[in-house]
């Protein structure tokens, strides 16, 4: 087996173990999921989604999540046509987009948090809580990840290694706006009109 042969293998089965983590993922939000679905109504006496969550806010931070989904798809792109400055562009527009999500996320938290209507109130605000912390936790990692493969692609001017993992950080990116869809279909949209 030539060199070359070694490292499509390498990447081959990398990308494998990577996608056996995602579907261990989908079963930890499945999960999340059925608890938030049973519990959705289990309010003891307090406010239920309808009364708590500020659909126009959730729906910009949609918007952003999103948008970021799109931006990494290019960093991608410009990478594999080896478009450095671009790659390194749509890279920090992603990261940035992150954040905001990840801001507006926790500023939502401490909204309800200092209106009293914390993890501890309900069933119902324990499984959302738990929900979408882990979601945003997801997206504190990568934009940790994000900023590993920035710093890697830059010392090391586009080593395939690294530009292979810019291809699973944007798989682990999508990922988690799929999921993101789900949380902003099934917790608030449903949740918050019921």
């Amino acid at each position: 087996m030539t060199r070359a042969e070694e490292e499509v293998a390498i990447h081959e089965k990398k990308a494998l173990g990577f996608w056996i983590y995602l579907m261990t993922d989908c079963v930890l939000f499945a999960t999340l999921f059925a608890t938030f679905a049973v519990l959705r109504n289990a309010t003891a006496g307090g406010p239920g989604g309808p009364e708590l969550f500020d659909l126009p806010f959730v729906l910009i931070e949609t918007m952003i999540l999103l948008t970021s989904s799109f931006t990494i798809g290019m960093a991608l792109l410009a990478s594999l046509r080896g478009l450095k400055k671009q790659t390194f562009v749509w890279l920090f527009v992603t990261f940035a987009l992150g954040v905001v999500f990840l801001s507006m996320e926790l500023y939502e938290f401490m909204v309800l948090i200092g209106e009293g209507h914390g993890p501890q109130q309900s069933a119902f605000l324990s499984a959302y809580f738990t929900l979408v912390a882990t979601h945003g936790i997801h997206i504190a990692i990568g934009l940790l990840w994000m900023s590993i493969v920035i710093v890697r692609l830059w010392r090391h001017n586009f080593k395939k290694t690294d530009v292979n993992r810019l291809a699973l950080l944007g798989l682990f990116w999508h990922f988690l706006d799929v999921i993101w869809i789900f949380i902003f279909s099934f917790v608030y949209l449903i949740g918050g009109m019921a």
